[in-house]
């Protein structure tokens, strides 16, 4: 083989993007065979678009039986993630699951369990890994330099959407249609990229906020506290609806401070670990010398594409993924946890009980009201 055959399931504002990709040959060892939408606008848009010997199926899973494709890039509303991954890995083809994993980790952990009885690859769409800047701080954090961790704080409120991005879609921002607002739709990575680079909290007490900025059923506004293991605490503020927003990560470890903000990532590098100063100084107010530093990486970030391009170089050669989609229920465990201090008005501990939160969640999903949809489709190029 010396391309892979890509299928994609649902074309909409992120599918049609991955389309383009492909069609533009950034992807070299793979090849756009098949797309699949339930919605016949968005396959006249296919035949429209997309080169003629690509096939359109109307039904995600027949594209999968096709014959046509070696994987599938699966782009519908989030709740589907995790069947046609587990599809796709029962009937031979490899996956790679936009972000969300899924909606509720109960099923996301059933979808792991099938693919880790699968030869077949999965991985998730997780390309803020793919970032120079986080990509440099996981590399420091794991060389130890840094010490322990002791705060985190990341307000992530550059999210804006108006209401007509809402109104786009009958399945957006409705419990039984996406399953969550903020926290599902566009904070995945940032909730990834917090367990990639802090580890998992221990405990976490959030307040979602629905309806806050927009008229929807889920939540657009959001604050959370977190606790971790070894005593470190972080804040993690969210929203839709503050423009200009805010990208601004900053992590207090015992050897200084690291900001990633507007692309870059500056180190406040302290000459003796805190701890240490703290416990020997003989003097009150005396702090450790602090030298900054902004930190050189190589300034790559290739991200919907190189995470591509990974998954076509694991299945053609043994490469390396950008993330394994088994990792995609730490993110959704966060958030799991976040909804569901929320909705109990109280902390909740990691794990969480899986089975309480999905019985909250159907709670919601049974009073979800349907809506009508613009039928809109924003290109969402650079968006996340």
């Amino acid at each position: 083989m010396e391309q892979v055959r890509l299928g994609i399931i649902g074309i909409g504002g992120m599918g049609s993007n991955h389309a383009r990709t492909l069609i533009k040959g950034d992807v070299p060892e793979m090849k756009l065979t098949a797309v699949a939408d339930i919605r016949q606008e968005r396959l006249d848009w296919a035949k429209e678009n997309l080169p003629g010997d690509v096939a359109l199926f109307s039904d995600g899973k027949e594209l999968i039986d096709s014959g046509k494709v070696d994987a599938v890039l699966i782009a519908t509303p989030h709740y589907f993630h995790p069947e046609f991954v587990i599809y796709a890995m029962q009937h031979g083809v490899h996956a790679l699951s936009e972000k969300p994993a899924g909606v509720y980790t109960k099923q996301v952990r059933e979808m792991n369990e099938v693919a880790a009885g699968s030869d077949k690859v999965f991985a998730i769409m997780f390309n803020q890994r793919t970032n120079c800047v986080y990509r440099k701080l996981h590399e420091m954090i794991e060389s130890g330099e840094l010490g322990n961790l002791k705060r985190v704080n990341w307000i992530i409120t550059d999210w804006y959407r108006t209401q007509a991005y809402y109104d786009a879609a009958d399945w957006k921002a409705t419990w039984d249609g996406e399953g969550g607002g903020v926290l599902l739709n566009q904070c995945p990575h940032q909730l990834d990229l917090l367990q990639w680079l802090c580890g998992m909290p221990k405990k976490v007490r959030a307040f979602c906020h629905e309806a806050k900025w927009h008229d929807i059923e889920v939540e657009d506004d959001v604050t959370a506290y977190l606790e971790y293991e070894n005593g470190a605490t972080g804040v993690f503020v969210t929203t839709t609806g503050d423009t200009p927003g805010t990208n601004r990560l900053e992590l207090t470890f015992e050897m200084g401070k690291v900001v990633c903000e507007h692309g870059k990532l500056f180190f406040d590098r302290l000459d003796t670990n805190e701890r240490v100063h703290c416990k020997t100084s003989k003097e009150g107010f005396a702090q450790p010398h602090v030298t900054r530093t902004e930190i050189e990486t190589d300034g790559k970030n290739e991200q919907h594409t190189g995470v591509m391009k990974a998954f076509a170089e694991r299945i053609l050669h043994g490469g390396k993924l950008i993330a394994e989609g088994t990792e995609g229920i730490r993110g959704l465990t966060l958030s799991n946890a976040m909804y569901l201090s929320s909705w109990l008005d109280r902390t909740v501990e990691i794990p969480f009980d899986e089975e309480l939160f999905l019985t909250e969640l159907n709670k919601r999903r049974a009073k979800s009201k349907k809506k009508t949809a613009s039928g809109v489709v924003f290109d969402t190029t650079g968006t996340y």
